[in-house]
């Protein structure tokens, strides 16, 4: 087998390490330890910390929408990718007992103010997830499947302007309810029942 190199071990440990434990509270030292790498190896690949963060978002967010293949999967209905997707990350932070959350929400509440270039990585990140549910959404609203009484772009932001929402109220609340609603009202605005 291949060995993973060096760069892969550092973004791998990072995005494990930025998630569960914040960006703030995580050392350069921290992440090169879980890489098993040396500390100065990091620099060789990152001209800092930033820079990592902003490689770990584009990384993240590409990962979010192929490990959860629904979104992609056009064999089925467009409601039922979406109610696939959220459906799969609720289960994912009902079994990480709800203390991860989602990279994009943290970051953006954590280093929004801190760090242009994450901040302008979340947005990025943001817009192309929003963009992929507008798509289906509209594809949902023209074959009859997704109620058409309301904008596909403004159905999309409030899709994921509300999931940031619950997530964060979740990770206070440590259960799922906040998820349960935002599924409840989704479900009624998508299919206007």
């Amino acid at each position: 087998m291949p060995k993973p190199n060096v760069k892969e071990q550092i973004v791998t440990a990072g995005l494990h390490l930025l998630h569960s434990k914040g960006f703030n509270a995580t050392s350069v030292q921290d992440i090169t330890q879980a890489a098993g790498v040396p500390k100065g190896s990091f620099y060789n690949h990152f001209a800092s910390k930033e820079a990592l963060g902003v490689e770990v978002l584009q990384l993240y967010s590409g990962a979010a929408v192929q490990a959860r293949g629904f979104l992609l999967d056009t064999s089925l209905a467009p409601l039922e990718r979406l109610r696939g997707y959220f459906g799969d990350l609720i289960e994912q932070n009902v079994a990480g007992e709800f203390c991860a959350g989602c990279m994009l929400g943290n970051f953006s509440t954590e280093l929004s103010s801190q760090s242009p270039l994450i901040r302008e990585q979340t947005r990025l990140s943001f817009a192309a997830l929003t963009g992929l549910f507008e798509r289906i959404i509209d594809e949902g609203q023209r074959d009859g499947t997704i109620a058409g009484d309301q904008p596909a772009a403004q159905l999309a932001n409030f899709a994921s302007d509300a999931w940031q929402g619950a997530v964060l109220r979740a990770k206070v609340e440590k259960n799922r309810a906040p998820l349960d609603r935002f599924m409840a009202m989704m479900e009624r605005l998508l299919t206007g029942v």
